[in-house]
């Protein structure tokens, strides 16, 4: 393993994304093998996503967790997709120290399964299934600063081959999405934007207040869960990482899909 590894933010987009790759799945497995091309083998991966959430922080220390289809309404086949990924006990121990170290009350979970906004990304990222999983809770409350520090408390694990994973939405509109609105929303692509042009400057003060200041953030983003995932991938980056882009597809007219890696 050479070098620090860059962060990684994805928007897992719905589930039929495990599907319904578009362009961005392909984009997402390009750019996993150019990683390890580059830095070699990881030694894992350690993801939030915004379908585990927590009062506190926590990280599965499950070495064998389940695939959890933690959705309804979709086809069959989509039920029947599992993402075999390992975890690693000895990392999430690691995950807990680093965040009990930073002053953050983290619990393990034994017991806690894979949910769709971790393996669903990560069936693109490493389809062999091969790279070791931990996830982190999304702590419930916490804003975007309480989760960039979550993240900025990780950062240490980038020298030692840990990819640091955002898994949320670029926008993420439920009500439209299940409205049936499909055609192109403008203010998906307005909001994401901004946030491209506040991404490539690092104006990391504009980020975080992003809420007041980004174009449509509201509608964007009815309540912000999805969007946290970003500051995580933010803050294991640093204040000097600048995103390199690997997709700007637009799913169902308003699911930004917007990914892209972080680094100095």
């Amino acid at each position: 393993m050479s070098a620090l590894l860059p962060t990684l933010f994805v928007s897992h987009g719905s589930p039929m994304f495990a599907l319904e790759p578009g362009s961005t799945g392909p984009a997402l497995a390009q750019w996993a093998q150019q990683l390890v091309q580059a830095h070699g083998p990881l030694r894992g991966v350690v993801v939030l996503s915004p379908h585990w959430m927590a009062r506190t922080p926590a990280v599965m220390i499950n070495p064998k967790p389940e695939t959890w289809h933690d959705f309804g309404g979709f086809p069959p086949e989509l039920y029947q997709l599992q993402y075999p990924a390992p975890g690693s006990v000895p990392l999430a121990q690691e995950v807990l120290t680093l965040l009990q170290a930073a002053g953050l009350e983290a619990q393990g979970e034994p017991e806690r399964s894979m949910d769709h906004g971790a393996w669903v990304p990560l069936m693109h990222l490493f389809p062999a299934a091969d790279v070791p999983v931990v996830q982190v809770a999304l702590p419930l409350g916490a804003g975007p600063r309480e989760v960039y520090a979550l993240g900025a408390a990780l950062q240490g694990l980038r020298s030692s081959g840990v990819l640091i994973l955002g898994s949320g939405s670029m926008t993420h509109n439920l009500g439209e999405f299940f409205g049936g609105q499909r055609a192109a929303a403008p203010y998906a692509l307005e909001f994401s934007r901004w946030i491209e042009e506040a991404l490539q400057r690092g104006d990391l003060a504009a980020l975080l207040d992003y809420r007041t200041q980004a174009p449509h953030a509201v509608r964007a983003h009815p309540s912000e869960d999805h969007f946290l995932p970003l500051f995580f991938a933010l803050g294991a980056a640093g204040a000097s990482a600048r995103p390199d882009y690997l997709s700007r597809e637009v799913m169902h007219g308003m699911l930004a899909m917007d990914a892209f890696s972080l680094s100095a």
